[in-house]
Formats: structure tokens, C-alpha cells, sequence
């Protein structure tokens, strides 16, 4: 057998105010490893080396690793690396024994059909997911022969921005074991010239600290650090390596330098900090969840970081604390002026919150916009002063407006574009998402808050980036006629330490000169500034220095475009989202960047075959199960999913719990369980009953018997019963047999058929299911064959989804308390809050069918009686429909 070495590196660049989380879909490992696979020798990795070139803030980086099977037998070796979320992957090749396998960027639907298809031949893939803060992990192996070298090379880009006046590079350096050559360089070229540069490690001890080395001169600055393999060892004659924490590069560019605005080959950008401005005085709504979710550590961290954040406040600051839980409280009736005495008594307020309720987000936001109205409206702060929303929440709506489309839309409507809202989630229970597109509509940006024990640092820190507003409603405006496909040019506010960055295209190549004019509202007056280019000179300019690479403000303004273009399609719908997706996918396949719309693909040798190796660009919020073709799960991990009697279990991860409740109908009767008026998708499930007994006296039982999944928009009808797999395509009417064993590939979805076992059917949009067939003896006097229904992959259904089963593809959140004795002495009741519902529920568990078809697995849950009520949307006949189309 195999064996497999890895080798780490990690890169990972800071982004500052604006961090765009991106959320992954999984790749999948097809080949099984055991523990015994994992070995360290053998394999020697020899070279490692991570090479960033930044030019005007934009940094391509290349990590390149080297390694050499020096065993008599082949051996898998792997490469991770995790870059920032912000960053795209442009590239990826894998070298062995002197061949190169490039990867190749392509649409996501086109790559997962060609994954899928390596797929059905069992073939190993790559792995990209998320992994931490301000990172994901790219891994991708391959089995190396005997004697033989491979070179993996990942290649990404990035646009660094300015956070507290500085240009960070956070190289996260961890390679597990010594390495006979381990370099990282750095080049930097800056037309504005470089003021300052800063080198840190944790690693760096006295002996390591002299291997750093670091220079600037005017515009260019070098950062090197290649330690020899015995300075890596944490002793003499050790095995073990120093080279494990954080490497980080500072630097700023000269705020004086002509070279703001800069033009090459028909792009250019427009850099725009200015100096000494005076800061506005800020009217601040902070809005704080207190629910019952909040209680514990939670609730201690928000109120140790509000209490150091009003201290922080300067006394023409003006400001109020609003709290929500079942109801809205406030500290204030109104905005109160930030004096020392008022502080004080702000921080006496603090100190007595305590967590409880439900969760009333609407209400909690729209009293924190109505203060910052009534205070603009009463003139009871200064006219040049800079408002905004400052939002924390760990959870969804469940009192009041809890439809997160309706919150969305009444902050909009409350807060008309004058107020930016950021966003605070607290952990991983919060609708992110929805943070996301309320902060994006409403000028704003989300910052998930992670709940570990420095949140109150976290939460501080992202205050520190606001809290000092120098300038209002920036307008940077380009006079010139031949200036079109402009990035985002208007900004609600400029903070202190920031930068704000606009490209575009220049669609005359006649033009000489490009003039931007920016206008702002500043504390004392309408402040303007001017500043000129001269297409000819800033194009001598960059043909002088070293360090550029290829067209690189064309790249420059595709990546932003790319990035805001995301941020709009969050928000936008029907037609104008089809759009900005369209457009966003153009310039991805154009510029060869790995973003959520496309996926790379690598084609590699592996036993004498060609693997397929696809990456995918995460979106943050979740950290998916990878997962093969359909491999049943072991407990306590399963699927949301509907079987037996008929049972629904609902996985909850978050709480890594489950809740499971029955629906009891006649016979014949049609259940909705998803339906997605997004992407059109709807399945229907038909109940049978069991076969009458002789006496009829015990009550009939039901079991699905044939379920119904309908793509409106590809017109494709699949119907299922326990004799027969039937699909409609079109015109085209395909039947299959549970005897066939058999592999079907279509445009709009893929079915593989096990026999006389289970149907596994992935959708075009990702989505995948598990259809498990029960057969019981024909001649059974009481029982018949029966189906289950099984959610492998929902993440890429909308929002919009509902039905009885799909209802719950989104976050739930639910608290269990006074659990108690039940009649059954091994089944407790308790207590559960979901909802804003007070139910009693009863501690179980119900059968999981897809490892084991006859007996079943057990999955504790917590049993929701009266068919759901109370869980559930409505009541459970409103999910009744006419037939299974």
C-alpha cells in the first residue's frame, strides 16, 4: 500500500476594513486512506518557497514545494496551503519527473460535470475548504514513483488594503519538518514611494532574527528570510523545526507622492488617502442582541468590549446603546453627547446587562435607525458629523418581523442610504448571509465575530476602524468622456488609516491625460481635491521597475470589478441578479480566476490513470463535510431526511443535535417536502399505507411509496416508486429498474442507481440526494416496500427554499430546558424554545437507513409531537398537495 507525507505551508494575507468571507464548496477525496497510510519517510521535501511580487497593493504570490520519493516504493505525497478568503486562485500546476499538469479555469457547472465523471470512476480529487479567521486550505496529492520528483505550485492574487495606516502581508509559515532550502521573498514596487517597512515574526529568537533581511529605497523594497536547515532546528541535532507561527511585513506608501492616480495599457487606479484632515465627531446607534443565545461567555465578551469602546469615544462624539431581546430596551431616550459623565453612567449600564428572551432583531435595528433620524431631524448633533449603525447579533429573528428579506427591506426603507449599518455576527449560529446583504444594501459591511477568548478584542478591533471618521459622501469623478466600466467611485464615509481605491477603463487610446476630482464633506467645509496623469509618463514609469507582471492594473480593476460585482449579486434578484452573475462569470473565464462561479481543473497522473482535481472557491459561513460519490455516513453524523413511518429527522450542526417529529395522514395523500422557486426545483412524496389486516384493528401505517422531484426550468421530471426510476427529459422518457446498476449523466442532473439499494441523484446546482428502497418479503401478510428520502447536499439551494423537509435547509436555533422524567422512564421530556413556540418534546430517537438498509441506525432526537406543531411553518396539512407533479 501507498504512503503519504504532507507538507504544509501557510500563507495568509490580513485584508483590512472590508473583509469579503467567501463560503467553499466541497471537494471531494475519493480515495480511502487508513492511518496507516501516514508516514514520514521516505518522501523528502527539499525546496519550499514563497515568492509575493506587489505592485500599487496588488500582490501575486506563488508557493512553490519540492519533493523527492527517495523509498524503493511509490508514495503519495500532499500540498496545503491556506491563503486569505479574499484572494482568487490563478493557478495551480503539478510537476512530476519533469512533465507539467496545468490547471485549467473553467465554469463551475462545466467543471463539476467533469468532476463528476472522475468522479463515477473513483478517482482522487483535490480539496479546497475553509479552515480559519481569514483563511482556506487549498490540498491536493498524488502518488509518487519510486525515485521520482514532484513540484506543486499554487498561484494566487490579492488586492492588500489599508487598515491603521498600514499594508499588511501575514505569512502563516508552518512546513511540519526541516527543509534542506526554505525561502520566502518579497518584492515591492510602489509608484506613490514607500515610507516605511516593518519585518515581524513570533518565530524569530536571536539567532533567527539576523536571517531576516529587508531594504527599501524610494519605490522598491525587498524582504528575504531563508534559514539554513540547521538554524530551523529547535536544538542541536534536533529533528524538530522552529519555523512555526506568524511572519508579517508591514509597510505604507509616501501620502505626498503625485502618483495617486495610475495608468497603464488603457486601465487605470485611483488611490485615495489624503493627510491631515480633521476628524467629525460620530453619532454612534450601538445595537445590541441580549437574547437568551447570548448568555454565558457570549454576553461577558460584548459587554467587556462596549465597555472599552465608549471609554474610546471622544466627547463630541454623540451616542446611545440599544438592546434587544423579546422587546427593545435603551440606555437613552435619545443620542446622548459622549462627556465623561455620561461615559460613566454609560458603563454603570453596561455592567448590569444580563441575556434572555427571544430574538427581535427588526425592532432592535429600527430603534437604533430612528434615534440617528430623530437626532439629525432635532439638530441635537453637530450638521458635519459622521452617523452610523453598529449591529451585534448570534442568532436569527424569532420575535416579531423574523422573515430576513422584510428586516432587510425595513432597514433600507428606515435608514434611506444615510446611515452605514456594519454588521457583528457572533459565532457560527448567525444568518451570515443575511448580515452580509443588509450591511452591503445599507453602505455597511458584516465581520463575523469568532468565539474564542479574544471576541472582546475582535469586537474592539473592528470599532478601532471606525472611529475615526475624516470625511462624508467621498464622490471621486473622472471628467474625461473616455473613461467607462468604473469600480464603486461614491463612498458614504472616508475613515482615518484606510484607503479608497477606483479603477476603469479608458476607451479611447487618444487620450493623454486622465483628471480625477474627488468631493467630500469634511468637519469645517465641502472639501476637493485634483489630480492629474499623463497616460504616457505612468506608462514609462512602470516599464522601469522589476517587479511587474504582465497587465497588472487590468488585473487590478478585473479583481476588483470581480469582488464588488459579488457583493452586488448578494442582493440583487431576478433579472438584475442574472446580470451581474453573467457579467462576474465573464470576467472570472477571462482572467482566469478561481472565484464562487467558476472552479479550477487539474488533470493529474495517478496509478497509470487521469485524475481530476477540482478546486473550488469557498463562500464563508460553512466548513462542509467532504464526501465521496455517496458513501453512507457513520453515526452520529447524518442527513436531514424523511423515512419510515414517515419520520423526518432534522440534523442540527450547530448544536450537534437532531429534532424529529411524524406526520400522520391517510393514504394517497401528496406532501410537498422541498420546494425552490430559485433554481425551480420541487419533490413531492405520495404516502401508502400497510396492507389491511384481517381484524383491521390496530391503525394502517404509512410509508412514502413514490416520490416526485420536478426542474421547472429544465423541464425534467424524475419519478420514483418502489418497481421503477422513471425520467422525463423533455420529450425523452428514460425507465430503470432497483435491478439496474448503472451511471446515467445528463446536463441538468446525474443519477447512479444501486441495486436493489439506493438512487443517489445530483442536480446541475450541486444539490444531491440519496433515495433508500426498503423491501420487505411480497408475501409479508402486513408490510410493503417502501422509500426514503435523504439530503446529502442542500447549500445549493436558495434561500427561498421551503416545504416541510426544505424549510429547514436553513439555520435553526432552538434551547432546551427543564428536562424532566417522561412516561417512558428511558425517553425524557423537556422543554424546547424555538420559534417564539413553548413545546414540550420528548427525548428519542429515530432510524437512519443509509448505512445499514434492514435494521437501521439509531439518531437521538429531541420528538416534536402533534405532527411538528410548532416546529414546522403553519400547520402540516398546508403541505398537502394534488399529486406529485
Amino acid at each position: 500500500m501507498g504512503k503519504h507525507i504532507t507538507c504544509y505551508i501557510f500563507l495568509v494575507l490580513i485584508p483590512a476594513l472590508v473583509t469579503s468571507d467567501i463560503l467553499i464548496s466541497p471537494l471531494r477525496n475519493i480515495k480511502k486512506r487508513s492511518a496507516t497510510d501516514v508516514h514520514t519517510q521516505g518522501v523528502e521535501i527539499y525546496w519550499v518557497k514563497i515568492d509575493c511580487s506587489v505592485t500599487s497593493r496588488f500582490s501575486r504570490n506563488v508557493i512553490t514545494s519540492r519533493a523527492v520519493n527517495r523509498a524503493n516504493v511509490s508514495k503519495e505525497a500532499r500540498f496545503d496551503v491556506e491563503l486569505p478568503k479574499t484572494a482568487f486562485i490563478s493557478n495551480f500546476t503539478l510537476t512530476i519527473d519533469g512533465v507539467t499538469y496545468p490547471g485549467i479555469i473553467k465554469e463551475k457547472e462545466v467543471a463539476q460535470k467533469q468532476y463528476q465523471q472522475a468522479v463515477s470512476r473513483g478517482q482522487t480529487a483535490g480539496l479546497v475548504k475553509a479552515s480559519g479567521r481569514k483563511t482556506e486550505k487549498f490540498s491536493v496529492s498524488v502518488n509518487i514513483a519510486s525515485s521520482s520528483k514532484v513540484t506543486f505550485q499554487l498561484t494566487y492574487e490579492e488586492l492588500l488594503k489599508r487598515k491603521f495606516g498600514k499594508y499588511e502581508m501575514f505569512i502563516k509559515v508552518n512546513p511540519k519538518q526541516l527543509v534542506n532550502k526554505f525561502e520566502i521573498e518579497a518584492n515591492i514596487f510602489e509608484p506613490q514611494g514607500i515610507s516605511e517597512l516593518e519585518v515581524e515574526g513570533t518565530f524569530l529568537n536571536n539567532e533567527l532574527l539576523p536571517v531576516v533581511k529587508k531594504s527599501f529605497s524610494e519605490k522598491k523594497a525587498h524582504v528575504s528570510f531563508s534559514p539554513t536547515i540547521e538554524q530551523q532546528r529547535t536544538c542541536d541535532n534536533c529533528t524538530t523545526t522552529l519555523l512555526q507561527g506568524d511572519f508579517v511585513i508591514k509597510y505604507d506608501v509616501n501620502r505626498d507622492s503625485p502618483n495617486n492616480l495610475q495608468v497603464v495599457n488603457g486601465y487605470f487606479v485611483h488611490f485615495f488617502a489624503p493627510k491631515n484632515l480633521e476628524r467629525l465627531p460620530k453619532n454612534v446607534a450601538f445595537v445590541i442582541d441580549v437574547s437568551g443565545s447570548m448568555s454565558g461567555q457570549k454576553i461577558w465578551q460584548a459587554k467587556e468590549a462596549l465597555t472599552k469602546i465608549v471609554e474610546d469615544l471622544k466627547e463630541e462624539d454623540h451616542f446611545n446603546i440599544i438592546l434587544f431581546e423579546s422587546s427593545v430596551s435603551t440606555w437613552k431616550d435619545n443620542l446622548i453627547q459622549a462627556t465623561p459623565k455620561n461615559v460613566n453612567q454609560s458603563k454603570e449600564f453596561i455592567s448590569h446587562i444580563r441575556a434572555s428572551g427571544g430574538t427581535n432583531f427588526n425592532d432592535g435595528l429600527l430603534t437604533g435607525i430612528e434615534m440617528l433620524n430623530n437626532a439629525h431631524e432635532n439638530k441635537s448633533v453637530p450638521e458635519r458629523s459622521a452617523s452610523l449603525v453598529i449591529m451585534l447579533s448570534d442568532g436569527e429573528a424569532n420575535v416579531g418581523v423574523s422573515n430576513p428579506r422584510d428586516i432587510q427591506e425595513n432597514a433600507k426603507n428606515a435608514a434611506k442610504g444615510k446611515y452605514p449599518i456594519y454588521s457583528l455576527g457572533f459565532g457560527y449560529d448567525v444568518d451570515y448571509a443575511f448580515l452580509e446583504r443588509l450591511s452591503t444594501e445599507n453602505n455597511g459591511v458584516a465581520r463575523r465575530i469568532f468565539t474564542d477568548s479574544d471576541a472582546a478584542l475582535q469586537l474592539q478591533g473592528f470599532y478601532d476602524e471606525v472611529a475615526n471618521p475624516l470625511l462624508t459622501e467621498v464622490e471621486l469623478g473622472y471628467k474625461e468622456n473616455a473613461i467607462s466600466d468604473l469600480t464603486q467611485n461614491s463612498f458614504k464615509h472616508y475613515y482615518d488609516g484606510s484607503e479608497i481605491v477606483v479603477a476603469g477603463r479608458i476607451t479611447d487610446e487618444e487620450v493623454n491625460s486622465i483628471t480625477a476630482e474627488v468631493k467630500a464633506q469634511g468637519a469645517l467645509n465641502e472639501v476637493t481635491y485634483t489630480e492629474q496623469a499623463d497616460v504616457e509618463e505612468t506608462n514609462k514609469a512602470f516599464e522601469e521597475q522589476q517587479y511587474i507582471f504582465g497587465e497588472y492594473i487590468e488585473k487590478f480593476w478585473a479583481y476588483l470589478t470581480i469582488q464588488q460585482l459579488l457583493e452586488g449579486r448578494s442582493v440583487a434578484q431576478g433579472d438584475e441578479k442574472e446580470n451581474i452573475t453573467a457579467k462576474a462569470l465573464e470576467l472570472s473565464l477571462k482572467y482566469k480566476f478561481v472565484t464562487p462561479l467558476t472552479s479550477m481543473v487539474v488533470t493529474k497522473p495517478e496509478d497509470n490513470e487521469e485524475r481530476e482535481a477540482v478546486a473550488d472557491k469557498p463562500i464563508e459561513g460553512t466548513d462542509i463535510q467532504q464526501v465521496s460519490s455517496y458513501q453512507p455516513p457513520s453515526a452520529p453524523y447524518y442527513y436531514s431526511s424523511v423515512d419510515g413511518d414517515p419520520h423526518f429527522i432534522i440534523a442540527v450542526p450547530q448544536k450537534e443535535d437532531a429534532l424529529c417529529f411524524n406526520i400522520n395522514e391517510e393514504p394517497g395523500v401528496v406532501i410537498n417536502l422541498i420546494r425552490d422557486p430559485v433554481t425551480g426545483i420541487t419533490i413531492n412524496g405520495q404516502l401508502i399505507g400497510d396492507k389491511k389486516s384481517i381484524n383491521n384493528v390496530r391503525p394502517q401505517n404509512t410509508y412514502f411509496g413514490k416520490l416526485g422531484i420536478a426542474t421547472m426550468n429544465q423541464n425534467v421530471r424524475l419519478e420514483i416508486t418502489t418497481q421503477n426510476i422513471i425520467l422525463q427529459n423533455g420529450m425523452k422518457r428514460t425507465v430503470f429498474s432497483w435491478l439496474d446498476e448503472v451511471t446515467l449523466q445528463q446536463p441538468s442532473l446525474t443519477l447512479k442507481i444501486k441495486r436493489k439499494r439506493s438512487l443517489e441523484v445530483s442536480m446541475d446546482n450541486g444539490a444531491k440526494f440519496v433515495v433508500v428502497l426498503h423491501q420487505v418479503w411480497k408475501k409479508h401478510p402486513l408490510h410493503r416496500d417502501f422509500l426514503g428520502f435523504y439530503m446529502v447536499d442542500s447549500h445549493r439551494l436558495s434561500e427561498q427554499t421551503h416545504g416541510l423537509l426544505g424549510q429547514f435547509f436553513h439555520p435553526i436555533d432552538f434551547d432546551i430546558l427543564e428536562v424532566h422524567p417522561g412516561s417512558d422512564p428511558e425517553k425524557p421530556d423537556a422543554t424546547m424554545i424555538v420559534k417564539n413556540n413553548q413545546l414540550t418534546v420528548t427525548r428519542g430517537w429515530q432510524k437512519d437507513y443509509t448505512a445499514d438498509v434492514q435494521h437501521g441506525t439509531n439518531i437521538p432526537c429531541w420528538f416534536i409531537h402533534n405532527n411538528g406543531d410548532g416546529l414546522i411553518d403553519g400547520n402540516h396539512t398546508d403541505y398537502i398537495v394534488p399529486s406529485i407533479f
